[in-house]
């Protein structure tokens, strides 16, 4: 991201930065390496002028010039002293700077935890925040789906749109959740990975500038970069909610022309935007002329029954994606997109040059699953509030210095690690039985490593396993300071 950060922004971010523990610019300099490293200050971002800074936080230009300069040498600034500085991360940490630890320079077949991957026998696999499949449900809609085939035989099976009972049944729902929609407002896609490929396609261009949350679903990245575009990221606060202030100006300074977020049980986060938010989004992305992509594939694991329309409900302008891969199982590869009739057909017509259409009996059995979907929930989420609670109690007990954040809904758990070791704990992790994401993988040029994902997928029985794993790598690193300074970063995109 190219842009450029204002001294009150930088200001608010920066909090109570100032405890008189040292001197002001080192102190200074330390927190706003941290933001770098945390990813609330977006890579080759254009700090604030050195007297501006000074005037807005209320000390001498002298503190500024010398924090600006410590992170000049610590390579977290890129210009020369006088210019303004563009935020970065040096190739190699420096000593005593909080670099992440690990023996080398890292490999990307070393990773382990790359997504598409399936893991070797005996690892516990954390690198999946994914359900099995709600058995008898699924083998079930199948077996309806297969008596009601033949009526469809004589056709010629091709259908861009997809098949009518399916989309009638995803309207309902919308319908029914303070969003009318009709059938003609819904397009079926191979899941939201290829929904959300059809949309970039038809709506953005190579270069174009698409806003994302930071940190956010990898593979969402992924689909931006290789599509040309340019995510710029707007950082979620640390702790709760969503920097929505942020995203207004991020809108109306880079003008980008789509707007990816995840308001619902947010990957990897688990919170949930309030209505309130979901407003303001809403007229931000309008007065930007900037479309909003929605992502709802995690709407319906609400683990605390909290509300929120869907921001469909708000304007008539959005574009929402949706799956049944958390819900029911992501073997099904059943996804959708709704969106405006006319927009509908747009989409329609830049998918034939991906492919002609989605399996029919895969469609037939997704209407039933879609029309019972209430069906499978209620054990499902009984079984993940257990998981979470599980999982939080066992971080509390046996690794203490972590900070994981309680999810609203969702299946994983956001950790600030005490130190920047995520990409070392990924690396360790399957010595010591567990395959992990590290932090970096869901944000744009090496930000997070503060932090880990850990879903709350297996049974308290194997999550337990886990966390006593992750204590293990923590306390290998933790005895092996010079491995800890030898680990040169791994950027995030080789991380499959």
């Amino acid at each position: 991201m190219s842009g450029s950060l204002n001294p009150t922004a930088l200001v608010r971010l920066l909090g109570g930065w100032h405890r008189g523990a040292g001197p002001a610019y080192r102190e200074l300099a330390d927190v706003v390496r941290l933001l770098i490293l945390d990813g609330r200050v977006p890579l080759d971002m254009a700090l604030p002028s050195e007297r501006a800074l000074a005037e807005t936080l209320g000390v001498s230009r002298t503190t500024v010039t010398a924090a600006y300069a410590s992170l000049r040498e610590q390579g977290f600034l890129s210009s020369r002293q006088g210019s303004r500085g563009r935020t970065c991360i040096p190739r190699q940490m420096p000593a005593g700077a909080g670099g992440p630890a690990a023996a080398e320079l890292i490999s990307p077949n070393a990773l382990a935890g790359a997504p598409g991957l399936a893991a070797p026998p005996g690892l516990l696999d954390l690198a999946y925040a994914s359900l099995p499949a709600s058995g008898e449900v699924v083998h079930r809609a199948f077996a309806a789906a297969l008596t009601e085939l033949p009526a469809l035989l004589p056709g010629f099976g091709y259908d861009a749109v997809g098949i009518a009972p399916l989309r009638e049944a995803i309207a309902a729902r919308y319908t029914a959740a303070g969003a009318p929609t009709t059938a003609e407002q819904i397009l079926v896609t191979s899941g939201a990975q290829h929904a959300l490929n059809i949309v970039l396609r038809t709506l953005a261009g190579r270069q174009d500038k698409v806003l994302v949350d930071h940190p956010t679903y990898p593979h969402a990245l992924d689909a931006i970069r290789a599509s040309g575009c340019r995510p710029v990221p707007v950082a979620l606060p640390h702790g709760r909610g969503w920097d929505v202030a942020g995203m207004e100006s991020a809108m109306m300074q880079q003008r980008p022309k789509m707007a990816y977020v995840v308001p619902d049980f947010h990957n990897p986060t688990g919170r949930l935007m309030t209505d309130p938010q979901r407003r303001r989004l809403v007229r931000a992305a309008a007065a930007a002329g900037t479309v909003l992509v929605v992502d709802e594939t995690l709407r319906e694991l609400n683990l605390d029954a909290v509300g929120a329309a869907p921001l469909a409900a708000f304007s008539p302008a959005v574009v929402t994606i949706g799956s049944l891969s958390k819900s029911h199982w992501a073997g099904l590869r059943t996804g959708w997109i709704r969106a405006g009739s006319s927009l509908i057909q747009r989409f329609a017509a830049a998918r034939t040059t991906m492919d002609l259409g989605g399996p029919v009996v895969e469609q037939l059995a997704a209407a039933h699953l879609v029309r019972s979907l209430d069906e499978p929930l209620p054990a499902r989420l009984a079984a993940l509030r257990e998981n979470r609670a599980a999982l939080l109690e066992l971080l509390g007990g046996i690794l203490p210095d972590w900070e994981p954040e309680r999810p609203d809904g969702g299946l994983s758990v956001w950790c600030r690690l005490p130190a920047p070791i995520s990409t070392a704990l990924t690396v360790l992790g399957p010595d010591f039985g567990v395959r992990l994401a590290a932090g970096p993988r869901f944000g744009l040029g090496g930000a997070f490593e503060h932090y880990l994902r850990i879903p709350f997928t297996l049974p308290p029985g194997q999550l337990e396993t886990a966390v006593r794993a992750l204590r293990s790598a923590q306390d290998k690193l933790d005895s092996a300071p010079r491995l800890r300074r030898s680990l040169r970063r791994t950027p995030a995109v080789a991380i499959a």
